[in-house]
């Protein structure tokens, strides 16, 4: 009859922590619109409403810049940052969780002891020190010991706990999604922008050269007596000009290698091969697959980490609001003590406790209030952010879709110049050749022909560029991320390592 008494008053304990304090969380409302159809993918068949590919980086159809972007997912250190950003949340998770559990502490003590003998009364049938007894009495002391306490769940404070903290990690993991499509793109951006500066250093050192056969035309003329001092220097103009883009372009190419290597872990001094030799720009030769609205939103990481962090800050309002209630706690004790080892774990040694504690800031609860105020303005604020990030993910998908489609009208439009202006400049030789056409019409048909070229390599450069702002906008390529790398001493066999004090520093090998 008694252990029924006790079921019984332990269900009603049951129920209420079946129930949590707090408003319970449901995702934000995405209106119709925001999951239709892009307006700018609309009228244009270089693109397709198909889903994303994975590994967008793939549809350049270039073996070097897929190896760039996996070395960049393995080494890259803000990724890195990332991860552990994550095992971070992760941990405070696992500590949320351990809250369902009791919390346990076994002990174990030895002490020397002393007691004078003034201390002990006479009622103790010890004699003191002014009747000729000891002065103090020395004693062992052997002591083990088992407490345990658990809380008991009634409003929800653990629960609540445990699901804020699985927000931030569910948050910490579209973080680090969220850098991997960065690095990702900044890798094949720099990329392209190294082949796209190789590309125009060429094209310069072409101009040049073919500048320079006109300048040694002008100058035989010159020789002949036919032509002019003024024609061969305006000939040289047109040739240093030409040599003075080669040193500016080169630079710029440089300095993308450089980013590249910090960005997949190297050092400046290990500049990738295939980057170096690099001279065509990459670019996309198909129609690009950019799906809709409802599969951006639910493919960005920034969407997803905005959305987690409310859920998370609306639970903590839970968390706040079981403050204004009482916390049960209950608590127990086992002890084993006596001054001689071998007595301990006798039943006279024995001893416990056992008992519930009842704690609760009332009647003042203008702290659990204000708290709760706080948290709510919070989660008030993360619904606004969630939304804006939201409506940034689709202006910024709108954007470079619309900037995608100027870049290939203006690549196409200067190919057809480019071609136009190549044809006129032949002619115009063959012209002067023959003595038909006057040397200034063979310079400015030249010059025409030298600025088509040059505006066609920078086009192609930007078309890239675009490319690759699509597809960091519509947030693919985290899906299938290969595992990040150890970054301790020696966790990459057979690679150069660099020293930094005392620590080392794994460098992946460059391409041939």
């Amino acid at each position: 009859m008694k252990r029924l008494r006790v079921t019984f008053a332990v269900l009603p304990a049951l129920a209420l922590a079946a129930c949590a304090v707090g408003p319970n969380y449901k995702p934000p409302v995405v209106q119709a619109d925001a999951k239709a159809p892009f307006v700018e993918g609309q009228a244009s068949t270089m693109l397709s409403g198909q889903p994303l590919p994975v590994n967008w980086w793939e549809m350049f159809q270039d073996p070097a810049l897929d190896r760039l972007i996996k070395d960049a997912f393995a080494y890259n250190t803000d990724i890195r940052v990332a991860a552990g950003n994550l095992r971070k949340a992760r941990g405070a998770l696992s500590e949320a969780q351990a809250g369902r559990l009791p919390t346990t502490t076994p002990s174990a003590g030895y002490s020397r002891e002393r007691v004078g003998a003034d201390s002990v009364t006479a009622g103790n049938g010890i004699a003191t020190g002014a009747d000729g007894g000891p002065s103090h009495y020395d004693f062992n002391y052997y002591q083990a010991g088992f407490d345990a306490s658990y809380e008991l769940d009634l409003f929800g404070r653990v629960s609540r706990s445990i699901e804020a903290s699985r927000g931030d990690a569910m948050a910490a993991q579209a973080a680090l999604d969220g850098a991997r499509i960065s690095i990702a793109a900044q890798v094949a951006q720099s990329y392209a922008d190294a082949c796209g500066y190789a590309a125009q250093a060429d094209v310069a050192r072409e101009t040049a050269r073919l500048q320079g056969d006109t300048l040694k035309l002008t100058q035989r003329l010159l020789d002949a007596g036919r032509g002019t001092r003024r024609d061969v220097d305006q000939s040289a103009v047109l040739v240093e000009q030409a040599n003075a883009q080669v040193p500016q372009l080169e630079a710029e190419r440089r300095a993308q290698l450089y980013a590249l290597a910090a960005l997949t872990g190297r050092t400046p001094s290990e500049l990738d091969g295939d980057a170096v030799a690099c001279r065509m720009v990459p670019k996309v030769r198909t129609a690009i697959p950019v799906g809709d609205g409802a599969t951006l939103l639910a493919r960005r990481p920034d969407v997803r980490a905005a959305e987690r962090t409310l859920a998370a800050d609306t639970a903590r309002i839970g968390v706040a609001t079981a403050a204004l209630f009482p916390s049960v706690t209950l608590a127990g004790s086992a002890t084993l003590g006596a001054p001689h080892i071998g007595d301990v774990g006798k039943s006279a040694s024995f001893g416990y406790s056992f008992g519930p504690l009842i704690s609760w800031t009332f009647p003042n609860i203008a702290v659990a209030k204000a708290r709760i105020r706080e948290s709510k303005g919070q989660a008030d604020a993360d619904l606004a952010s969630f939304q804006g990030t939201m409506l940034t993910a689709l202006k910024e998908t709108e954007q470079a879709l619309a900037r995608y489609a100027a870049a290939l009208d203006q690549n196409a439009a200067l190919g057809r110049a480019a071609a136009a202006a190549d044809d006129a400049a032949k002619l115009s030789r063959i012209r002067f050749d023959s003595g038909r056409d006057n040397f200034l019409n063979l310079l400015v048909s030249e010059q025409d022909r030298d600025t088509a070229r040059a505006a066609l390599a920078q086009s192609d450069q930007g078309v890239a560029d675009a490319q690759v702002s699509l597809f960091k906008a519509l947030g693919g390529g985290w899906e299938n991320a290969p595992p990040i790398a150890n970054a301790a001493p020696g966790a990459i066999s057979g690679n150069p390592s660099i020293q930094h004090g005392n620590f080392t520093t794994p460098v992946p090998k460059s391409g041939n």
